[in-house]
């Protein structure tokens, strides 16, 4: 993660509770797109496969196509480069605050 043009993609991408929920999902393991859109009923499939799209800009998600089916799968490389960057030393400072 180098650029703050790429932080404000993971944070863009985060900011919306779909594709928090399609991260959480992945973190358990690879879905493919059509188990994924399975998990939203009230979504067509060209609406997942949107929130899919900003999630791999972010670096969140990589597909791999095997055959037919495309198996997404979370790459959480950016959430932690976003707590080496902010969450740890906020949190560090925060705590040194309480002593």
């Amino acid at each position: 993660m180098s650029s703050e043009g790429d932080l404000d993609a993971v944070f863009k991408a985060l900011a919306n509770r779909v594709r928090r929920t399609v991260c959480d999902a992945l973190a358990l393991r690879p879905l493919t797109t059509a188990q994924i859109s399975a998990q939203f009923p009230e979504l067509d499939r060209t609406t997942v496969m949107m929130h899919l799209r900003v999630l791999e800009e972010a670096g969140l998600v990589v597909a791999v196509r095997k055959g037919r089916e495309r198996f997404n799968h979370l790459d959480a490389t950016p959430i932690q480069a976003i707590h080496e960057r902010w969450i740890g030393p906020h949190a560090a400072t925060a705590a040194r605050g309480l002593l």
